[in-house]
């Protein structure tokens, strides 16, 4: 019984260590690189930048596939049909005779648009059979070869004006993609601030718990002794019971700004998370002209310009071609034949052409031509207007925020020192007390200091890093390195 008895102690002294480890949460420390990191490559946010960033590129694929050789296959295999139709005799009655035909066709066609002219060029083969089972009769018909065109004349050209706009649109989506990734690390970079300071709030209340009671403690004695007031000793225990519920409404702001990040960057795991302050800061301040220029360079904002102006032209076009003389031109040349068997088709076939130009003319429209005209150069004025205001305010977005990077930059070394110095006196101002030389309300005073220095220094902290990436984002340079923020790009040739 010894033997077991020391057994099984042994087996709980080697697993107990172990439940206690599984017990425990584990604490993952990160900093704010970490975070807007992993922000940007596994939140929902960025998954939908990147969706919408494929879902631009393959319509640009598209777009570019209108441009490219079209092969084709058409056919109708079988049209069948067995009925009773009216056949016309030839002393002019009628008799309704039964029938029962079989009709196949089948064509392969090579088309080319033509983007400068919108005109299209192609090249068709056709065969038809025709099967008479009542009279066991098959025959052939076809076009071996047929060239031909079509080409509007005098016309809107959407394949002209297109080619100019679409690859706006596509590189528009691209530096929307970098876009809306920075937008994800301002978010981050918010939501990191958020709960670092719940966790300084918590560390601030722990501290004002444990420094408060240790405060109650010691006046607690004095009072036996005579030599404090019960008015500051009461004072002591109420600044000890709003610790106490300081520290539980910290602890919940903590647990609620935890779960805003880390549902927001994407992580499924349970592990506890402690925030790392930023030290370090970039050097140097920004430039006004050089992150103007750049925000003109990289943005889309100039692109989506330029896209805007170029449909509001193509609108003027359109409106001016659609209501004027339209005409248009269909011509082709080819080989044709017919016979009993296949090959009959291409034995000596017969030259085949035809040619047709159709025209469409208004002679009275009651002014409508003139009014559509007129509605889309309005159109076309009003985009510009509205362009040239969009891209004042931009401008002035990216200056100001220049400004207020440059000022927050500039700030965060004052609320660092006075963070510092507001620790320092909190701690000689509680020293003094302790041995008597001072208030109770003096030491509230520090007291209040202390938190509201502290408080203010992440602020600081989280007002110029928010600043920070935003202007990466109006922008697209990143004023560390130096450069440009880019991606690789599809080709768009």
């Amino acid at each position: 019984m010894e033997k077991l008895y020391l057994i099984c102690l042994l087996f709980v002294m080697l697993l107990l260590p172990r439940v206690q480890g599984m017990a425990q949460p584990v604490t993952r420390t990160l900093g704010l690189q970490e975070v807007i990191a992993l922000a940007q490559e596994q939140s929902a946010a960025a998954r939908q930048a990147e969706t919408s960033r494929e879902n631009s590129y393959w319509q640009w694929r598209s777009f570019k596939s209108d441009y490219k050789p079209q092969l084709s296959l058409q056919g109708i295999l079988p049209d069948f049909s067995r009925t009773i139709n009216p056949v016309t005799q030839p002393d002019g009655t009628t008799e309704f005779k039964p029938v029962s035909i079989n009709n196949a066709e089948l064509g392969l066609s090579l088309s080319q648009v033509v983007g400068p002219t919108g005109g299209r060029v192609f090249v068709t083969s056709l065969m038809q059979r025709f099967d008479d089972f009542d009279r066991d009769q098959t025959r052939y018909n076809g076009n071996p070869a047929i060239v031909g065109i079509e080409q509007p004349l005098f016309a809107y050209n959407n394949l002209a004006w297109a080619k100019k706009i679409e690859p706006l649109r596509y590189q528009e989506s691209q530096r929307q993609y970098l876009e809306e990734r920075e937008q994800v690390a301002v978010t981050a970079t918010k939501l990191y601030f958020d709960l670092l300071l719940a966790q300084t709030n918590h560390s601030i209340a722990s501290q004002n718990q444990s420094s408060n009671d240790t405060l109650y403690q010691i006046a607690n004695e004095k009072y036996k002794l005579g030599r404090l007031s019960k008015n500051d000793l009461l004072q002591l225990r109420l600044a000890v019971l709003n610790a106490e519920l300081g520290m539980a409404q910290a602890a919940l702001d903590q647990q609620t700004a935890a779960l805003a990040l880390k549902t927001y960057i994407g992580m499924k795991d349970t592990d506890a998370l402690q925030l790392l302050t930023p030290e370090g800061i970039p050097a140097g301040t920004v430039q006004a002209d050089l992150a103007l220029a750049e925000a003109k360079k990289n943005r889309k904002e100039n692109l989506n310009f330029s896209r805007r102006l170029l449909e509001a032209e193509s609108l003027v076009a359109k409106a001016k071609g659609d209501n004027g003389l339209n005409a248009s031109l269909f011509a082709t040349f080819g080989l044709t034949n017919r016979g009993a068997t296949f090959t009959d088709i291409y034995d000596r076939p017969e030259n085949q052409q035809r040619a047709r130009i159709g025209f469409n003319m208004p002679i009275m429209d009651w002014g409508r031509q003139r009014s559509i005209h007129k509605v889309a150069e309005l159109n076309r004025q009003l985009v510009q207007y509205t362009v040239d205001q969009e891209e004042a305010n931009f401008e002035q977005a990216v200056l100001t925020q220049v400004n207020q990077y440059n000022t927050l930059k500039a700030r965060l070394s004052t609320t660092a020192e006075a963070d510092a110095i507001a620790q320092e006196r909190y701690e000689i101002t509680k020293n003094t007390f302790v041995i008597g030389r001072i208030s109770i309300t003096d030491l509230n005073i520090a007291l209040a200091e202390k938190d509201q220095a502290r408080r203010a220094h992440i602020a600081s902290l989280s007002a110029f890093w928010t600043a920070h990436y935003t202007l990466r984002q109006l922008t697209l340079y990143d004023f560390e390195q130096q450069q440009a923020i880019l991606l690789e790009t599809q080709d768009i040739r």
